[in-house]
């Protein structure tokens, strides 16, 4: 349970009434319950979503549930995504990349980052069927969550200051397994053989994130980490918006 709330705190701003004790390994060690935060979010966005769909139309309720992602994530990943794209379009080698990246000012292409991610994040969920909406909110939230394990576990570290470098020197292979049971279970639950296939397009889609960092940057930051997050989540939106127009 302290790990799960140590997750908690870290891929939320959820408050707690009580503090929770974090020693520095504990970082790496609740990377293994970061699905089951994905499924906590995913639970509360569906609260939301069947709240607001009994006064709102579709539209302005799928906008608000993917405001309440980024409010209720501190807007964590998108500020990864959008140093990212700030680090890719920067002219330069390695340093410059990561100097772009820990820069606190977002340039232009980091906006129009951030612009295209969460009207594609919006424009997927909301052309999901409403019958397979339900399973979508509970199952993007935690795949991505999962990708940032995989993407952890076993990397090198880019530079050696920051979160990032924290949770890689403390994430291992058990934090991984369980992970990846835990999510690859939820989605054959939740999805059947679709949501098995939607893992394992995002296990690929994250391995080829991970080579691609490694050889240019010779590791990955925490910005890496959310960034691969988002577009994990638009990756899983709109496999099942494919999906479901096969009727999954």
């Amino acid at each position: 349970m302290r790990l799960y709330l140590i997750a908690l705190q870290f891929l939320t701003i959820i408050p707690l009434p009580f503090s929770v004790r974090c020693e520095e390994e504990d970082l790496g060690r609740s990377m293994a319950l970061f699905p089951l935060v994905g499924l906590t979010i995913g639970l509360f966005l569906a609260g939301i979503d069947y709240v607001l769909g009994l006064a709102l139309p579709r539209s302005v309720t799928d906008l608000l549930l993917v405001t309440v992602l980024a409010v209720v994530t501190g807007a964590l990943h998108l500020d990864g995504l959008a140093d990212v794209c700030d680090g890719l379009a920067a002219r330069g080698g390695r340093e410059r990349f990561l100097s772009v990246m820990k820069d606190s000012r977002t340039g232009a292409v980091g906006v129009v980052g951030l612009v295209l991610g969460i009207l594609l994040k919006y424009q997927a969920l909301l052309n999901i069927p409403l019958e397979y909406k339900r399973e979508a909110l509970l199952f993007f939230p935690l795949i991505a969550r999962f990708s940032q394990v995989q993407l952890t576990v076993g990397a090198k570290k880019a530079r050696q200051d920051g979160l990032g470098s924290a949770f890689i020197g403390g994430a291992g292979l058990p934090q991984f397994a369980i992970a990846f049971v835990v999510s690859l279970v939820a989605g054959y639950l939740l999805l059947g053989i679709w949501g098995a296939y939607c893992t394992v397009a995002v296990c690929l889609a994250t391995w080829i994130s991970k080579s691609w960092f490694h050889k240019r940057l010779g590791g990955i930051t925490g910005d890496v980490i959310g960034c691969v997050n988002e577009l994990n989540e638009i990756l899983c939106l709109l496999a099942l918006l494919a999906l479901a127009g096969g009727k999954l």
